[in-house]
C-alpha cells in the first residue's frame, strides 16, 4: 500500500480522560512525512454520555476510519464487538488497537510489542534470569507477555490485589509452559535473587508520587525497567540509577506500541527514529501523568 493510495487517512483514539495522550501528535506527524493527510481524534469518554463504544466503533466505520486505538478503561469491553482477533490480543485478553477494513474490525494489542521493542533496544543484552514484575493489570498484562516472549524462564509477579496476580500469572501459565511463572510473597527474598525488576503501576505519576518500593530492595538489582512515562525520570529511575542499575524509561512503549498501531492502520512502514525523535520533543518539560500501556 502506497501513501497515494491511503490518503486522505484517518483514525482516533476512544478512552477515558484521554486529552492529554501524545497518540494523535505522533501518529499526525508521522503521517505528514510518509505523505499522508492524516488526521486523528480523540474520542474521550469523560465528554459523552452513556456507553458509547458499540456507538463509536459503528460511527468510525461510517466516517471510513482506517483504525482505532482503544485505552482505559475499554481494552477489554470491546473484545465483544470484534470480528477477530490477533494471537496476541486473544492470549492477553485486551485489545488498544482495532483495525478497520473490508468491513470487518480486527483487534490487535500492540502494548506488549511496544515494551518488548524498547527493552530490546534499551537494554541489550541485560540478563532474563530472573525477572521480578511489581504490577498485574492492564500495563502489567502487556509486559509479562513480552518479558516471556523475550525468553525470560522466570517471572515472579506482584500486585497489591493477589487476586490480580494470580489471574495473571494463570493466563501467562497457558502462554508460556516452560516457564516458572508465579505470584509472589515475598519482595525482599525475591528481589534478593533477581536480576531484573519491570515496574507497571501507577506509582511514580505527578498524581502517584514516590517509590513503588523500598529502596534498599534495588540494591543486587542490575537492570529495571519503567513503564510511567510522564515524567520520564521517575523517582524509581533516578534511585535505581544512584545505586547503579542499568534503566529503562516508559517512554520507548509509547512510541514503540504507535510505531505498531501506524504500520497496522496504513499499512505502510514508519519511521520508528523519527517517532522517537518527535517524542523527545514532545515530552521535552512535560508534567502531565501518563502510563505508556494506559494513556493510549
Amino acid at each position: 500500500m502506497t501513501a497515494k493510495q491511503v490518503s486522505p487517512f484517518e483514525a482516533g483514539l476512544i478512552g477515558k480522560g484521554i486529552q492529554a495522550s501524545l497518540t494523535p501528535a505522533m501518529h499526525m506527524a508521522e503521517g505528514r512525512a510518509q505523505g499522508l493527510d492524516y488526521r486523528y481524534v480523540l474520542f474521550d469518554l469523560d465528554r459523552v454520555e452513556g456507553d458509547q463504544i458499540a456507538a463509536l466503533l459503528v460511527d468510525a466505520e461510517r466516517r471510513g476510519f482506517g483504525g482505532l486505538n482503544i485505552t482505559h478503561p475499554c481494552k477489554q469491553q470491546v473484545l465483544e464487538l470484534l470480528d477477530d482477533l490477533s494471537d496476541e490480543a486473544a492470549a492477553l485478553g485486551a485489545v488498544n488497537t482495532v483495525v478497520l477494513r473490508d468491513g470487518r474490525r480486527r483487534g490487535h494489542n500492540t502494548d506488549w510489542w511496544g515494551f518488548a521493542e524498547s527493552f530490546s533496544r534499551g537494554l541489550p543484552g541485560a540478563n532474563l534470569a530472573s525477572v521480578v514484575q511489581l504490577g498485574a493489570g492492564g500495563a502489567g498484562a502487556a509486559t509479562a507477555f513480552a518479558i516471556l516472549r523475550s525468553g525470560a524462564p522466570a517471572l515472579t509477579i506482584f500486585d497489591q490485589e493477589e487476586s490480580r496476580a494470580s489471574a495473571l500469572v494463570e493466563n501467562m501459565q497457558r502462554h508460556f509452559k516452560g516457564a516458572a511463572i508465579r505470584a509472589g510473597a515475598d519482595l525482599a527474598a525475591e528481589m534478593a535473587n533477581a536480576t531484573g525488576l519491570i515496574h507497571a503501576t501507577p506509582t511514580g505519576m505527578v498524581k502517584y508520587p514516590g517509590l513503588p518500593l523500598p529502596a534498599e530492595l534495588l540494591q543486587s538489582n542490575p537492570w529495571v525497567a519503567e513503564v510511567v512515562y510522564f515524567p520520564l525520570n521517575t523517582e524509581l529511575l533516578v534511585e535505581a540509577r544512584r545505586r547503579g542499575c542499568r534503566t529503562l524509561d516508559g517512554g520507548g512503549m509509547a512510541v514503540f506500541q504507535a510505531v505498531k498501531a501506524f504500520e497496522l492502520f496504513t499499512g505502510i512502514e514508519p519511521d520508528a527514529a523519527r517517532m522517537l525523535r518527535h517524542f523527545k520533543e514532545l515530552t521535552r518539560g512535560a508534567a502531565q501523568p501518563t502510563l505508556a500501556a494506559e494513556g493510549g
